[in-house]
């Protein structure tokens, strides 16, 4: 049987300096590629048991391991809820969401909560969400009325909460084309990223752009 001990030390092993540099430049506090450390995870199987020793070792490299072997009925409301106020790593905040938040049956229930929590972080999750729904279930979803949130909050909202509303944004200007006159106005008139470095060939994050290019992709493919 594999253990914490084990496992931790397997991953000790693959820091590695340059990755580490590279990776704190984007606010993570590891060098493990992470390639390697899926094989890991590959290789233990699912395991919840083992997945919560890992992510009681405050360990970011053993929290993302924990997330990879765990199924995201196997944790309740509450559990996942603590996790995400205990996570503060980019990259295990973001594979928590989308590996264990987004695909667990609870949740529509975290998505309420946490849209409306006063920590910016949690709120950040809920938009996450969000952007899930508008694209995939967006039935019951007040379009508009995030609209007018995005419209009133995004262009002041710290980091990650901006860069989800964002999302959401774009994505409702997308997905929604009766919408997307109103999503291209918002985005023009706040600028939200639209100075952001943007590789070539590659998407800008600035809304109007995003939407633009997407729908062309979309319309060019039908």
């Amino acid at each position: 049987m594999t253990t914490v001990d084990e496992v931790v030390a397997e991953l000790d092993s693959m820091q590695d300096a340059k990755a580490r540099a590279v990776n704190e430049r984007h606010g993570d506090d590891h060098g493990v590629n992470l390639t390697a450390l899926r094989a890991v995870a590959k290789r233990i199987g699912m395991n919840r048991d083992l997945a919560g020793e890992l992510w009681q070792t405050d360990y970011t490299p053993a929290r993302l391991v924990a997330l990879l072997i765990s199924r995201p009925k196997e944790y309740t409301a509450a559990e996942i809820d603590g996790m995400l106020r205990e996570s503060r790593t980019p990259k295990t905040t973001d594979w928590l969401v989308n590996y264990i938040a987004k695909k667990s049956p609870l949740a529509p229930e975290l998505r309420e909560a946490w849209f409306v929590d006063a920590d910016p972080h949690v709120r950040a999750a809920g938009w996450a969400l969000t952007t899930d729904r508008v694209i995939k279930k967006p039935a019951g979803l007040d379009l508009e009325s995030l609209l007018d949130d995005i419209e009133a909050e995004m262009a002041s909202a710290p980091g990650t909460l901006q860069w989800n509303m964002n999302e959401t944004l774009a994505n409702i200007g997308i997905y929604h084309p009766h919408l997307r006159a109103r999503a291209l106005d918002i985005g023009e008139r706040l600028e939200v990223l639209k100075d952001y470095p943007t590789p070539p060939n590659c998407t800008s994050p600035f809304a109007p752009s995003w939407i633009a290019e997407i729908v062309r992709r979309r319309e060019g493919a039908s």
